[in-house]
């Protein structure tokens, strides 16, 4: 579709945080006005509208090393199948080209469906899970983690450079980096429910313990986004009463320039719901 087709593609601002939060919230996603501030700050975010309304967005954050993320690709329900994300994605493809980034971005099936053909290849699958909580929560697990530390083993559990963005969300009001016995991870607030990650570890055990911990000191309901190959892990999980909700698979364009030396157990971004 040509780029003068349609309604034209603005750059949003951050006055434009609440209307982004009403369209993710209409998608049942789990983002926070926080997390959209993140995007209108650090990154540049597309938009169309109808009118005054906003219909439609795509972000492209970009990471230290050449990388960026495209993400919050989302489309009113009044506004589907008529090429808006489509478009809104070159707009960010074409930024990053303009950059020297290679680009990233996490997928639902539906939307794996709209990228292939744009030119995205799978790498990693995830996978969403939901834990529903009693009321009651235990003492939260002691900790001596840093952020520094959380940050130096996420790069090298992903290959990224997410400094910004997980100094960002350990910074929020809520936040808790939680660590025991080699393994840490990053709790964090989400719009309908707290979101465990980063969480790195070297065992699936160390990992599950951790998780375990974490959910006995919480009283609303968790998501966590696992690494579908970290199978123990993943099946740990469901054996103690978290249950799948979605797949999601991480796609790139073109050429990686970033790649990880171990995988994480679990994902952290504003990336998608």
């Amino acid at each position: 579709m040509a780029a003068t087709d349609g309604p034209p593609i603005i750059k949003l601002s951050a006055d434009d945080a609440i209307a982004g939060l009403a369209l993710s919230t209409e998608a049942r996603w789990n983002q926070t006005e926080e997390d959209w501030r993140i995007f209108l700050r650090d990154g540049v975010v597309f938009g169309i509208r109808d009118g005054m309304r906003l219909v439609a967005t795509a972000a492209l954050l970009p990471y230290p090393g050449n990388n960026a993320w495209i993400s919050m690709v989302l489309v009113s329900g009044t506004h589907r199948r008529r090429g808006l994300a489509t478009r809104l994605v070159d707009a960010c493809l074409e930024t990053a080209r303009k950059n020297g980034l290679t680009s990233w971005l996490d997928a639902t099936p539906d939307g794996a469906a709209v990228y292939g053909p744009l030119g995205f290849t799978p790498t990693l699958q995830l996978r969403r899970l939901r834990l529903m909580k009693p009321s009651h929560a235990e003492a939260p697990p002691s900790s001596s983690a840093s952020i520094d530390t959380l940050r130096a083993r996420d790069r090298r559990a992903t290959g990224f450079d997410r400094t910004a963005l997980l100094s960002a969300f350990a910074q929020r009001s809520g936040s808790r980096i939680v660590a025991a016995n080699g393994a840490i991870a990053l709790v964090r607030d989400g719009r309908t429910a707290r979101h465990i990650g980063p969480l790195l570890a070297d065992h699936a055990a160390e990992a599950l313990a951790l998780v375990q911990a974490i959910a006995r000191s919480e009283t609303g309901p968790l998501l966590i986004d696992a690494v579908a190959s970290q199978a123990a892990f993943l099946e740990g999980l469901t054996a103690s009463g978290w249950t799948i909700e979605r797949p999601f698979q991480r796609m790139r364009f073109g050429p990686a320039t970033s790649a990880g030396v171990e995988l994480p157990f679990a994902v952290a971004g504003p990336e998608f719901g």
